[in-house]
């Protein structure tokens, strides 16, 4: 183990271990992969047969296209905002300006979440990027489930789509804001570095020598637009197939319940993959669900989805994808019914 693993370690709160023999790394043929079977499922639902041209099928087709065209702007936003941190902002930055111990490090990082007005796809390469300058894993974590649902873009979204309530607003902040916190804190207590080894085995801390930043810019632009892209045409896929094959009938049988209509409209949230500066209109027109069961809709949307947990995979590794995910939807849950209880 070298110095910089040692002081990685350190900045992480963790004692830094070895990550073993070296293991094949990402390449981004396997982007351009998943590109190219994207491309050559577009071509056969583009082709003049009769099968492409059935209702179900081009509801399927604008759907995907619709979540992939909606998310791409702001994947291409993080994913150059990761490549200028690698590239451009110095090693010790983020270490210098969070708060030395990891504990208040967490709310601090999901407070600045408020500064990034882009949806879940940016913050995706942009909390692996700040876990790769030597950020705590728990305040990137935070940062990653606040920044896409508390930036004043989403919360404009929302006070516009539910006019004259602003207690949807204060309620969409607050339990947002405590499932991130309550995330990163949960990290610190039961998270591993193993999970993460996919993401740490592309560690790095910054300006090598013998590059100039905008070549090591470019490359770093490439690599992550490419690696997150295939997975993002995947969980498009992935939520246009159940949008369209799960009947209206069904929205209707849960809404009656108070708890089946919370916990349905989660896993609806999960499911449709909806960007987070359009999901509030999408749950004002839900209108035959209670004021909470849209409140965790909009709480567990821009932090777990098809797209975000393909995402996610592909960043971090499958062994975290799920487990964080599945640990953040029930945290997201609980706080939407206890501070949907209290304001709505």
């Amino acid at each position: 183990m070298n110095k910089t693993d040692e002081l990685v370690g350190a900045a992480e709160g963790v004692t830094a271990v070895p990550l073993g023999p070296p293991v094949r790394r990402f390449r981004p043929r396997f982007g351009i992969a998943l590109a190219l079977t994207a491309g050559a499922a577009a071509v056969l639902l583009l082709s003049a047969t009769p099968w492409p041209h059935h209702p179900a099928v081009q509801a399927w087709r604008t759907v995907s296209l619709a979540i992939t065209v909606q998310a791409l702007p702001f994947l291409l936003l993080g994913t150059a905002l990761s490549g200028a941190i690698n590239a451009f902002v110095p090693a010790d930055l983020f270490t210098r300006v969070l708060p030395k111990r990891p504990f208040l490090a967490v709310p601090v990082a999901g407070a600045a979440g408020a500064v990034l007005p882009g949806c879940e796809c940016a913050s995706v390469p942009v909390a692996g990027s700040l876990i790769r300058r030597g950020v705590t894993p728990a305040a990137a974590f935070a940062f990653l489930l606040s920044a896409p649902a508390i930036n004043p873009v989403v919360l404009t979204a929302t006070a516009v789509a539910f006019p004259g309530d602003p207690a949807m607003v204060a309620a969409r902040l607050l339990a947002s804001l405590a499932t991130a916190a309550v995330m990163g804190w949960l990290w610190l207590w039961l998270g591993k570095e193993e999970w993460l080894r996919p993401l740490l085995r592309r560690r790095n801390t910054g300006h090598r020598h013998g590059h100039s930043r905008w070549t090591e810019f470019r490359l770093g632009f490439q690599h992550d637009f490419l690696h997150a892209g295939g997975f993002l045409v995947l969980g498009a896929m992935a939520a246009a197939t159940f949008n369209v094959t799960v009947p209206r009938s069904v929205l209707d049988a849960f809404s009656g319940s108070p708890w089946l209509s919370v916990l349905f409209l989660a896993a609806l949230a999960v499911l449709l993959a909806v960007c987070s500066e359009a999901d509030a209109f999408v749950a004002a027109s839900l209108t035959g669900f209670s004021p909470t069961a849209r409140l965790a809709f909009l709480v567990v949307g821009p932090m777990v989805d098809l797209k975000l947990i393909a995402l996610q995979a592909g960043t971090f590794g499958r062994a975290f994808a799920w487990r964080f995910s599945t640990a953040t939807t029930v945290v997201a849950v609980a706080a939407s019914v206890l501070i949907g209880g209290a304001l709505l």
